[in-house]
């Protein structure tokens, strides 16, 4: 009990729950964020971090997977296939990454370094994301159609390549399966979409931390003060979401995961800016730099599309794929 009395257990605890508030708003961010976190605060090596965080986020995310089977929002066939791709990998993944490494040290070195690429990985698939709706709103052919024809192989492929990646790092059950799942069934609306990605992150989740405690065993002292923390901080996000505007939340989360990407690279000897350590301010400024550097990338992106840089459709009209725009103004004109 005195170990969840300690300043460590309470910033664990603070951890959790900020990063369950955001969760909750926006139903993503939940690897992507705890594990750089714990690993920022020094709480562990990164197989301990990574074996708590994803025992928790079973935890907290069977509770949205029970209310979205509850309200049938999830496709269960679509589901299925994604489980049936993902759980092997997800349980294989930690042994592949055991069977290549000597020790501990080269096991630590190798999980940072996977779980910095993961998260620059999960910040492009979240800006790809955007870009996927933009020429999906643009092409105006867009159809409802939430009991689609199941893409075997292709949704086989997603499953395992979500698996490998969250076994591993416990990043992507959230994001790269989302974005996976957006390309290849545009016609699902936003509640099928998040519903059948959380029914099929539970037992992905489940299956990696079974497979990590295998391995690594469970660091209480971390686990419970995480639990703690991020299952009210996921209830109360839930209950906020509908008055907070997600799109700065989930712009915020790019700019989060590309510092943290590149801070973990860095630690991890990488070096991807060149440099032998990298000072926070740099890192600060990494940041920055995405913050304004991308609305720039955007607007040229939306006059590619025939749009003005800045107007409608807005981020947030663009984030909900149930967003139908009207035809007046988002007609293409051909210009000589």
């Amino acid at each position: 009990m005195a170990e969840l009395l300690t300043l460590t257990a309470l910033s664990i605890l603070v951890a959790g729950f900020v990063v369950g508030v955001v969760v909750g708003l926006t139903g993503m961010g939940g690897g992507a964020l705890m594990t750089p976190a714990l690993l920022f605060l020094g709480v562990g090596e990164a197989a301990t971090v990574v074996t708590a965080d994803l025992t928790a986020a079973a935890v907290y995310k069977t509770g949205g997977a029970i209310v979205h089977k509850r309200e049938g929002s999830p496709n269960m066939r679509l589901a299925m296939w994604l489980m049936i791709g993902s759980i092997p990998m997800a349980l294989l993944g930690p042994h592949l990454v055991a069977w290549l490494t000597d020790d501990t040290e080269q096991l630590n070195h190798v999980l940072i370094i996977s779980i910095g690429f993961a998260l620059l990985l999960a910040a492009a698939t979240y800006a790809l994301r955007l870009y996927v709706n933009l020429l999906r709103v643009r092409s105006g052919t867009h159809v409802h159609d939430d009991d689609p024809t199941i893409r075997v192989v292709p949704t086989l492929l997603v499953g395992m390549l979500g698996g490998l990646l969250v076994g591993i790092t416990s990043v992507g059950s959230g994001s790269v399966i989302m974005i996976a799942l957006l390309m290849l069934y545009p016609g699902l609306s936003a509640v099928k979409l998040v519903g059948t990605d959380l029914v099929q992150a539970v037992p992905l989740v489940l299956a990696a931390a079974i497979s990590n405690i295998a391995l690594h065993g469970i660091d209480w002292g971390i686990l419970i003060p995480l639990v703690i923390g991020s299952v009210p901080g996921t209830i109360i996000g839930a209950h906020l979401a509908p008055r907070v505007p997600q799109s700065f939340i989930r712009r915020g989360i790019v700019i989060v995961l590309t510092m943290s990407g590149v801070a973990l690279l860095d630690k991890s000897g990488w070096a991807p800016l060149g440099v032998e350590e990298t000072h926070p301010m740099l890192i600060a400024g990494i940041g920055l730099g995405v913050l304004v550097v991308l609305p720039i990338v955007w607007g040229f992106l939306r006059k590619q599309q025939g749009l003005p840089m800045f107007g409608s459709p807005t981020i947030a009209q663009l984030d909900d794929p149930d967003y139908r725009p009207g035809l007046v103004g988002m007609k293409k004109v051909d210009r000589e």
